[in-house]
């Protein structure tokens, strides 16, 4: 199992811009301005051979009485009673402060092993700042600079020597990857939540309280999931803060890196037309999909307001209707184990790949039936048809002439493969080649 190192410190000492350093690429929002990381943010690095998970957490304010205060001071206690070591991170240039001591006297309960880091020593003549930092009884405060990259490597030897040697060994990482997608304050923290079983993400009534892309390992019946919630998208038209484009963009990455996508939607706004720009990315991405429409408890429904809510959204997502649709509730639990069966389903057909013999005898009955047509008088000849891919399944089509193959057609055939062999949750790619000439 790979070690967990969390990050933990008043607000604005530099936590997000060392995490940043230390995985090598940005994914913590770093601004000068307190509070911007609330939820907990994981990423992987390695140094030395040794693999392990760091654990960016919010500022923990101890005097903070507002609710994101108290909500971001318990994910910092969740990432602690996660970590098998903590990085105390301090500011040397404002010195030692009141919270400081505060936070160091929480540490030394967690009964964890601590390494005092005193950040934002930019030069040789600010070492002597850190010697306050004796103080808290911690050990010697090791000084960097996240900012400028000092003494990086010396605070990757010391975490490396500090963690416990039996939680260093490396593993696979086998899980689905599971993105959960949509407008701001749709649910899709809630449901991670409901999930999981227990409050991992923020949830707060604010829209975009989620700024960072939270990464989460669960496992459920033997198979290992990642959860990944994101940034609620909002139209570029109403981004107007750095900190609200940076969770897009995120948002975006986080898209890129699943392998099937829950589309949360409001099951009493219904579909808009920035959830079709959402869906839009992902199926151009080729990721699996699942659509989730949430709040399912405040609609006033009979029997058949399922099925017409159900055939709305398809129309309105016309280019995903290949997308299973489930009614959940975050907050009663309807339904929310329904999802990660789901999930695994359309992992399945994402993962399916057909025998050439079968795909070809599919053709070859889908051209009798329906003859590709004329266009300016030369007709379009399919000789045969490879599957080349999965995730998603891409099918290339040997032709006469690749310009020939009408839109109406290639969507035809791709009904016929759905009809035949499923493909639900995936988008499926038709490509047409010229057959080589001997």
């Amino acid at each position: 199992m790979e070690a967990i190192v969390a990050i933990v410190g008043r607000p604005n000492v530099g936590k997000s811009t060392l995490f940043n350093r230390l995985i090598g690429q940005r994914l913590a929002i770093v601004e000068d301005i307190p509070g911007i990381t609330r939820d907990r943010l994981y990423g992987d690095t390695e140094w030395t051979g040794h693999h392990f998970t760091l654990i960016d957490t919010g500022g923990i304010e101890i005097e903070g009485n507002t609710d994101i205060s108290v909500q971001t001071r318990k994910q910092a206690e969740i990432a602690i009673a996660e970590a098998d070591l903590i990085l105390f991170l301090t500011d040397g240039k404002q010195g030692l402060q009141a919270d400081d001591h505060e936070i160091a006297e929480y540490l030394r309960k967690s009964k964890k092993p601590v390494l005092l880091v005193v950040n934002k020593i930019d030069n040789v003549a600010m070492v002597q700042q850190i010697y306050d930092f004796y103080e808290l009884g911690l050990g010697d405060p090791l000084e960097i600079s996240a900012v400028n990259g000092l003494n990086i490597g010396d605070l990757l030897d010391a975490i490396v020597e500090a963690i416990p040697s039996q939680t260093m060994d490396e593993v696979e990482d086998d899980s689905i990857k599971i993105s959960f997608i949509g407008r701001p304050n749709v649910g899709k923290s809630s449901l991670i939540n409901s999930i999981l079983g227990e409050e991992r993400v923020i949830v707060s009534n604010v829209p975009g309280t989620t700024r960072d892309a939270i990464d989460t390992l669960f496992e459920w019946q033997e198979q290992k999931y990642t959860l990944i919630d994101t940034a609620g998208m909002r139209r570029k038209s109403k981004i107007y803060e750095n900190v609200e484009r940076f969770s897009v963009l995120r948002a975006l990455r986080a898209v890129d890196r699943s392998d099937v996508v829950m589309m949360v939607l409001d099951a009493v706004e219904g579909v808009t037309e920035q959830d079709q720009r959402i869906a839009g990315y992902a199926h151009e991405k080729g990721r699996g999909m699942i659509l989730v429409v949430n709040k399912w408890d405040l609609v006033e429904k009979d029997s058949k307001t399922a099925d017409q809510m159900a055939k709305k959204i398809k129309d309105d997502l016309i280019f995903v209707s290949y997308a299973p649709v489930v009614f959940v509730s975050a907050l009663t639990g309807q339904r929310i184990p329904r999802l990660l069966e789901l999930v695994n389903y359309v992992s399945e057909q994402q993962n399916m790949r057909l025998q050439t013999s079968s795909i070809n005898d599919l053709l070859q009955e889908a051209m009798r039936m329906n003859p590709p047509p004329n266009v300016s008088g030369r007709k379009l000849k399919i000789y045969y048809v490879s599957q080349v891919a999965v995730k998603p399944p891409v099918f290339v089509f040997f032709a006469n002439d690749p310009e020939l193959a009408h839109f109406s057609y290639i969507r035809y055939l791709e009904n016929q493969i759905r009809a035949t062999y499923g493909f639900e949750g995936t988008p499926i790619k038709l490509t047409f080649r010229a057959r080589e000439r001997n």
